[in-house]
């Protein structure tokens, strides 16, 4: 309780701060996602209802007057899923006849430079015509590897559809080297590494350069 000083009184007044959180009733009038959808009556918190959904247009308190608009609405509802369901199958059609192909870089064997990510396929849609939410590309790990590809996009509830993309290099494939029954690539010198005589080195000593020269011995 709190008290408020007044000339000659006190008056105490409820102190809220440990009451539960108010909730609201509310029909929603427009679809939410994660909430509901046209016709739904629902419970939200009181801020949420009072400062978005009914500040929005988006529902209206629940009310005996109110209740009456759930019919239509709910026949408004499914008019607007039937055409989304429709133009999500449409979409998928015109997805399965594209063709996506990605040119990267590639070292030794064709190891990829980076990967494709569901972003880059994200902006290879977009580049062909594609409008498609991000959310709706399901590629949970990066492509790191050439060759043939499926990733799926989510367009409806109902709808799924498997694309399939080519990566490609870029440039010239270069062969990794293969190895000799020693263990050593092909092409390689075997002593590569030891050092060679400098023929421009500075000579040596004639007897060191004459080792089988006889040496004469002394005369007593």
């Amino acid at each position: 309780m709190s008290r408020a000083a007044g000339a000659g009184s006190a008056v105490l007044q409820p102190n809220n701060h440990n009451s539960p959180m108010a909730h609201s009733e509310v029909l929603l009038l427009k679809p939410v996602e994660g909430l509901g959808g046209e016709g739904d009556q629902v419970k939200v918190r009181a801020g949420y209802a009072r400062n978005y959904l009914l500040l929005r247009g988006i529902a209206v308190p629940v009310t005996a007057a109110n209740r009456k608009q759930v019919e239509s609405l709910k026949r408004r509802r499914g008019e607007r899923e039937a055409q989304e369901l429709n133009g999500a199958q449409e979409l998928a059609r015109k997805l399965e006849k594209a063709a996506l192909a990605f040119a990267v870089k590639t070292g030794e064997g064709g190891k990829m430079f980076g990967a494709v990510t569901a972003a880059d396929v994200h902006d290879k849609l977009a580049a062909a015509g594609f409008e498609i939410d991000k959310k709706k590309i399901l590629l949970f790990s990066p492509v790191k590897t050439l060759g043939r590809h499926e990733v799926k996009v989510k367009l409806h509830a109902d709808v799924t559809v498997e694309l399939a993309f080519d990566v490609v290099s870029e440039n010239p494939i270069i062969e990794p080297r293969a190895e000799a029954p020693g263990g050593e690539r092909k092409g390689e010198d075997r002593n590569a590494g030891e050092r060679r005589p400098d023929r421009y080195a500075e000579p040596k000593r004639f007897a060191e350069r004459n080792p089988t020269e006889r040496k004469t011995e002394p005369r007593k």
